[in-house]
């Protein structure tokens, strides 16, 4: 430390340590094998880094189809991991809705069990064209666009609010979301929003949660007005899909580029845990069992969905479904969970009963399905095909593809609406 300015030089402190050229042993020279043997391994790990960062660059715009040859790491075998701390009971102020059933989340989810809020809204599958920078709405009843509008820059999902009554269009790349009335159709000036890869809901409606994947942080927001509230870093690269117990008190988050998971206490606006999952993985999706017992997490480079316990947020196996597992749907009558394998254009079906898969649909002519929702009445899977700038529609008793939609280029996070539930948990269309 140097002294104060005007004040005399302080006087040197004797070292413990020697300087260099005080040592009285001559520094040892590398001989010229030994120093090429260290110039090769810097090189090596150099280039490691460099495809691993290559690799990240690719993924993260997701715009385009995956490289040729795209090589899945090899599995590990699955070692314990500590597990995050569980929270205590919610504060009082915290209050969920209960659950209809509460030996299944998704009760309020039957064929046609449309809340009186969206009853006189039409049917219509609202599509977001990521690279478009357009969102494309579809009637269901004759597969036909029938309405295209500019929004801002990269919309990636289409999002239900919590009391049902607007459409969000997530503007990641154009820092904004665009309101669209269900009723009318009509779409006002985007809100203000930074950095909104995706959009969820508290579960007790206080809050909006806006994934903001770049800014690696999740931030609460005023459900109506968007106002920033709390802005909650993340500390994991690509934060973007998540669902919640059943409780609503805690919400498990994937982190698509660090191959983990993050527990988040919802109430408290806090993270408390974090999951790993395994070396290369890259999750997706994320859905509860509707026993509320178990959590759902497809992993497009482990080409399969993880099964973890929603009580302990133990890890426990990998089951394989197809490659570029991405999104998650459940049946209308909870029995099966849809995974849309989005690089061999398949479909695999597992049953939340056996947690097994019991069949996996192909798409005739292949195809990218990606993400969706099923119709209100169950009969219906709908999925963008992301990198064929199309929607699917699937026969959801035979798995017979109904329609192939042309629609913009890069359709991603698409919304069905109406669907059956009291209130909606956001992303494409989660709802309790």
């Amino acid at each position: 430390m140097r002294g104060a300015v005007g004040s005399p030089p302080m006087s040197p402190t004797p070292s413990r340590f020697p300087s260099r050229s005080s040592r009285s042993r001559p520094r040892r020279r590398r001989s010229p094998a030994a120093r090429a043997r260290i110039r090769r391994r810097r090189a090596v790990a150099l280039l490691c880094l460099v495809m691993t960062l290559c690799a990240a660059v690719a993924y993260a715009a997701d715009d385009g189809p995956p490289p040729a040859g795209h090589a899945v790491p090899a599995l590990r075998a699955l070692t314990p991991a500590p597990l995050p701390p569980i929270p205590g009971a919610a504060p009082a102020s915290y209050r969920v809705p209960s659950l209809l059933d509460a030996r299944d989340v998704y009760a309020a989810d039957r064929p046609g069990a449309l809340s009186p809020v969206v009853r006189a809204d039409p049917p219509r599958i609202y599509v977001p064209n990521s690279t478009s920078d357009t969102v494309d709405v579809i009637d269901p009843a004759t597969y036909k666009v029938v309405d295209h509008f500019p929004v801002g820059g990269q919309p990636q999902h289409v999002t239900p609010s919590y009391d049902l009554k607007t459409l969000w269009v997530d503007n990641d790349k154009g820092n904004s979301l665009t309101p669209i009335d269900p009723r009318t159709g009509r779409h006002g000036a985007p809100v203000p929003v930074a950095d909104p890869y995706n959009l969820y809901f508290a579960p007790d409606g206080r809050h909006a949660i806006v994934v903001a994947e770049q800014l690696q942080r999740l931030d609460f927001r005023d459900p109506h007005s968007m106002r920033l509230t709390h802005s909650l870093p993340a500390h994991c690269a690509g934060v973007d899909h998540m669902d919640f117990t059943a409780d609503g008190r805690l919400a498990l988050a994937s982190c698509e580029f660090s191959g983990q998971m993050l527990v988040v206490d919802i109430a408290a606006q806090r993270v408390v845990g974090r999951v790993p999952l395994r070396p290369g993985a890259m999750p997706q999706d994320v859905k509860l069992s509707p026993d509320g017992r178990t959590f759902y997490v497809a992993d497009m480079a482990s080409n399969g969905v993880w099964v973890i316990d929603a009580r302990s947020f133990a890890v426990q196996r990998l089951m394989p479904t197809g490659a570029g597992a991405h999104g998650l749907y459940a049946s209308r009558d909870s029995k099966l969970l849809y995974v849309s394998n989005r690089m061999e254009g398949s479909i695999s079906l597992i049953s939340f009963a056996t947690q097994q898969v019991v069949r996996k649909w192909r798409l005739p002519g292949g195809g990218s399905p990606d993400m969706g929702g099923v119709s209100a009445d169950g009969r219906v899977l709908w999925l963008t095909g992301r990198y064929n700038a199309e929607v699917y529609a699937i026969d959801t008793a035979s798995g017979r593809l109904l329609a192939r939609i042309p629609v913009g280029k890069g359709p991603h996070g698409l919304s069905v609406f109406p669907q059956p539930g009291r209130y909606s948990l956001g992303h494409t269309g989660v709802f309790r």
